[in-house]
């Protein structure tokens, strides 16, 4: 599994509107919706999911990232979206710090295993201080798809 067969890239917001969790995670998941891989699925009811998964147990990994997710019945297939706070959002985030960088994924309740492998690759790629300090960089739509581009064709970026 890459980037590019996840990654909806039409959803990918280089400078969030919102200025807190809840109004982010609504704000990739209109993103999402808009871009038209949610076919059938109430955006506020998986906004709802997120953000109870979220209340559960932080994704804020440290160091600027995020990464809230959640399996839900109504999702067809496996989606991220992508999304870059300019002032930081506050995620509870294990080393305390705000966050930057979000990446939203949202997952079939029915594959568990997508779901895992889509996380694994995500993590793989936010452990490089290298691809961190580039989509730190990144401030356009197209340089963080580069660099999710870059990210799949480099295993070593």
């Amino acid at each position: 599994m890459k980037f590019g067969d996840f990654v909806c890239f039409e959803a990918i917001i280089p400078h969030l509107s919102a200025t807190d969790r809840d109004g982010v995670i609504n704000e990739l998941i209109n993103a999402v919706e808009k871009a038209g891989q949610l076919p059938g699925t109430d955006g506020k009811k998986l906004s709802k999911a997120v953000i109870k998964r979220e209340n559960e147990a932080s994704t804020g990994m440290g160091k600027g990232i995020a990464v809230p997710h959640v399996k839900h019945p109504d999702i067809k297939s496996v989606v991220a979206a992508i999304g870059k706070s300019d002032n930081g959002i506050d995620f509870a985030a294990l080393d305390r710090q705000p966050v930057f960088n979000i990446i939203l994924l949202l997952s079939p309740a029915e594959d568990p295993d997508r779901h895992l492998y889509a996380m694994e690759y995500i993590f793989k790629h936010l452990q490089k201080e290298k691809f961190l300090k580039f989509l730190g960089q990144a401030q356009t739509r197209q340089a963080i798809e580069d660099l999710l581009q870059e990210g799949d064709d480099d295993p070593d970026f």
